[in-house]
């Protein structure tokens, strides 16, 4: 029997209230001791107040405990959670209120409610998290599965044909995209890089699989300088023995401690695309047999100890570890300092020279400590004392003789940077902030200095995770033909596109990116990534595998895929769109930028000359993928040279473009004129 949505969501409700009822009881005893149970009830309306049972019995709804954590925030929550969690917990209540009064819930509204649910249980290292993360995932393949039955993607709308200059091999005669992109089915895995679920044998192949996660991986020169001081350090006496990589959310911390876990996974180098390099490079021929142990922060909770397979009860992070490194035996030597939550000291140097070759890969660390408190309530012990462990961890892996000790740590200097409400999902409240700021210190005294992706490469990792790689050299060749193509357009016709564009820098720009337009990556890490939930790389690779599948579905043959390209009228594509954004968007798109009854089709209807290029849906999906995640911001619109920087085709003339913009910014309901502007606010008088 087919799941309703409404049922879904009631299921996600249901686990959202079992997750959080013992980190908001937990936190209101901490704050309030005895008095807890009365400050709860006070926080909730008088019917609801009725219901609650007794202290010794609390009956919790999901309601209740949501109301409890939205009027208490102030005094309580907001120590450990932080304004991105604050608003999980508003959406959420009116989630429950629509589900409550049998509102009926669309796919889209369903996954937004399963996934803030699955955000804010991951937030407090809710096991229950899991379970929702599954009904999300099935959710999507059902949303898959009924679109390729009723072939929306095709019926939604034709591909928009340039009429672009002969000689040009369309994209898709030149690369392919990988198997599970060209067919839609990337949507499940949703790029979603999960150590602790590798860790545990779970996951999609291109994660789980070492060689495949080489095969798919680019080795930037960052990364390739981590695993080669990796293999220095576990293989020989070189390298340095704590690592912390510290980027913003999203900035592939993850990903690289993946790569460093299947580095010596015991796979053989040679399996391994591009480990033959970091081999030579670190000067070893054989990798030792490594000792792994993976510590995520939230999925081990500070609050519930864990029983082990052997019967062994943990109850901190300390205990953890040493069970990861040599089960029951190595749990033996700090048994006492995890019953009583102190401290292991230097028996931590000796567990990493009798186990070792050993890698420790930490991740999500603040938003475990975040959740211990001051006094020592809890079986993971005081906030004090966690810090005390971490200070000893560093030193231990540094006086060890072949130990390494990867940590990720949010970043920390965000003041002024449009990505600090996304660093806040990662750093929560008061005690996040503290926490990582003890942390840092910690660390700081010991570790080697690490930095993310460029730019430039991140157009490789995008590239290589959604095309197969180029092999021939007529595939060469037919790159470098569209590159110098665009680039002529650009030099010949400089006072009609951006100034940048005329360097020689943006032609090769335009072969590392094909068949993606450097511009289309231009506005998604520039301008999508500062939204709270895009998450940077992931982000960009959710909605180009959207839009290589619908183009590559469609039959699109241009020679590159251009802002103009983007196939906004899909489903799907749209979905990735406005996922971001607030619901007020999607009609905005149906009205102003594309769909069966958008004003730009049928302006291009009516103007032959336009119609014959399609420029009015091509001037309009610029314009929504430059303006549409900075409607808000000081410095918003798009100037119209970038427009038809995202629009025109070698072959096309400008001048079609500048029509196309005039007439549509004359007619438009949510267009400003004056900055080039898509916005979601109600349409002007």
């Amino acid at each position: 029997m087919a799941v309703s949505n409404h049922e879904r969501v009631g299921k996600a409700l249901d686990l959202l209230k079992d997750g959080l009822r013992p980190f908001v009881e937990r936190e209101m005893k901490a704050q309030h001791a005895q008095l807890w149970f009365e400050e709860a009830k006070a926080a909730v309306n008088e019917s609801q107040a009725g219901l609650f049972g007794t202290e010794d019995k609390p009956r919790w709804d999901v309601a209740a405990m949501l109301a409890v954590m939205w009027n208490q925030w102030n005094v309580v929550f907001r120590k450990t959670l932080g304004q991105a969690e604050r608003t999980l917990v508003s959406e959420l209540r009116d989630t429950r209120n629509k589900w409550a009064h049998q509102n009926p819930f669309s796919a889209d509204d369903a996954y937004r409610a399963l996934d803030s649910a699955a955000r804010l249980l991951t937030a407090v290292s809710a096991k229950e998290a899991d379970e929702v993360e599954k009904l999300k995932m099935e959710l999507l393949r059902v949303r898959f599965d009924e679109q390729v039955r009723t072939e929306k993607r095709r019926s939604a709308g034709t591909v928009v044909e340039s009429q672009v200059s002969a000689g040009l091999k369309p994209w898709r005669e030149v690369v392919n995209p990988h198997k599970d992109v060209a067919s839609g089915g990337y949507q499940q895995a949703e790029f979603a890089a999960d150590l602790w679920q590798v860790h545990i044998g779970e996951g999609s192949d291109e994660y789980k699989k070492p060689a495949e996660f080489f095969r798919r991986t680019y080795l930037t020169e960052s990364l390739k300088g981590l695993l080669i001081g990796a293999v220095q350090r576990l293989a020989a006496n070189g390298g340095d023995p704590v690592v912390q990589l510290q980027t913003n959310f999203g900035g592939g911390k993850t990903h690289s401690m993946l790569a460093l876990y299947h580095l010596f996974s015991g796979v053989s180098p040679a399996e391994l695309l591009g480990v033959d390099a970091v081999m030579g490079a670190a000067q070893i021929k054989k990798l030792p047999a490594v000792r792994r142990v993976v510590l995520v922060g939230n999925k081990i909770s500070p609050g519930n100890p864990s029983t082990k397979p052997d019967g062994t009860v943990v109850k901190t992070l300390w205990g953890e570890l040493a069970w990861q490194l040599g089960g029951k035996k190595a749990f033996e030597r700090i048994r006492a300092d995890d019953e009583k939550a102190t401290s292991p000291g230097d028996v931590l140097r000796e567990l990493f020279n009798e186990a070792g070759p050993c890698l420790i890969l930490i991740d999500e660390w603040v938003a475990y400590a975040r959740q211990l408190h001051d006094q020592s309530d809890l079986p993971a012990g005081s906030f004090e004392t966690h810090f005390s462990f971490a200070q000893v961890l560093t030193e231990s892996a540094k006086l060890a003789k072949h130990c390494l000790l990867v940590i990720s740590l949010p970043a920390s200097d965000t003041s002024g940077s449009p990505h600090t409400k996304a660093d806040d999902v990662e750093v929560g409240g008061e005690r996040g902030r503290a926490a990582l700021e003890r942390l840092r210190n910690a660390v700081g005294r010991v570790e080697a200095s690490w930095r993310p992706a460029s730019a430039e490469e991140g157009f490789e990792i995008v590239r290589r995770r959604l095309f197969e790689p180029l092999v021939d050299q007529a595939q060469f060749v037919a790159r470098d033909t569209v590159a110098k193509a665009f680039s002529d357009l650009y030099r010949t016709q400089h006072q009609e596109f951006p100034p940048e564009c005329r360097d020689v820098d943006y032609e090769r720009r335009l072969k590392a990116a094909y068949p993606i337009h450097p511009e289309v990556f231009d506005r998604l890490y520039t301008d999508w990534s500062t939204l709270v939930k895009f998450q940077r790389t992931r982000g960009v690779l959710r909605l180009m595998a959207a839009v290589i599948h619908s183009l590559w579905e469609k039959g699109d043959r241009n020679p590159a895929i251009l802002p103009s390209n983007i196939p906004i009228d899909d489903p799907r594509v749209q979905f990735e769109l406005t996922r971001y954004l607030s619901d007020q968007w999607v009609p905005v798109i149906e009205k102003d930028v594309d769909g069966p009854n958008s004003l730009p089709l049928r302006l291009d209807g009516e103007v032959p000359n336009l119609g014959k290029f399609s420029a009015c849906r091509r001037v309009a999906r610029t314009i929504y993928l430059g303006s549409a995640p900075t409607a808000q911001a000081a410095n918003r619109g798009v100037e119209d040279r970038r427009i038809k920087l995202g629009c025109v085709m070698p072959g096309e003339s400008p001048a079609i473009f500048g029509d196309a913009l005039r007439r549509l910014s004359g007619a438009a309901t949510y267009l400003y004129q004056d900055c080039l502007l898509y916005t979601s606010p109600s349409p002007r008088d």
